[in-house]
């Protein structure tokens, strides 16, 4: 279901923006939420973000949607896994949503848990949409 790219070139060859996107948010800890979820703050296709490619996105949303129903929309408003849109997911949420999709072992739970539990290291996820 989740993907990883391994080097930049593979991230340039592709010729489809039709994935989510699962990325660390690497903004210094303090930053304001207004800066967080701003359009202007965002870079795409990162080498250390999880794909969710398009033919797999209604599974994921199937399976994740309960989890991942915390986070902040770039309107400041928060809810549901919104596909097209930026969600932020606070640091101090990650350990609660690890323990959520070990708990029902999810689809690709292991690499979706490594990978949020890298993410401890920085200042939230974002699930960049479509």
């Amino acid at each position: 279901m989740t993907f990883k790219f391994y080097t930049y070139e593979e991230i340039l060859n592709i010729k489809t923006s039709s994935f989510l996107e699962l990325q660390y948010c690497k903004l210094k800890k303090g930053s304001s939420i207004i800066k967080i979820v701003s359009v202007d703050r965002i870079e795409h296709k990162k080498i250390d973000s999880l794909y969710v490619l398009f033919t797999d996105i209604t599974s994921f949303q199937k399976y994740y949607e309960q989890v991942f129903n915390c986070g902040i929309y770039n309107n400041l408003k928060s809810g549901y896994l919104d596909i097209f849109g930026i969600n932020y997911y606070k640091k101090a949420l990650i350990s609660n949503l690890i323990t959520e999709i070990e708990k029902n072992k999810l689809p690709d739970y292991e690499t979706i848990c490594d990978w949020l539990k890298k993410s401890l290291e920085y200042n939230g996820v974002y699930i960049l949409g479509i």
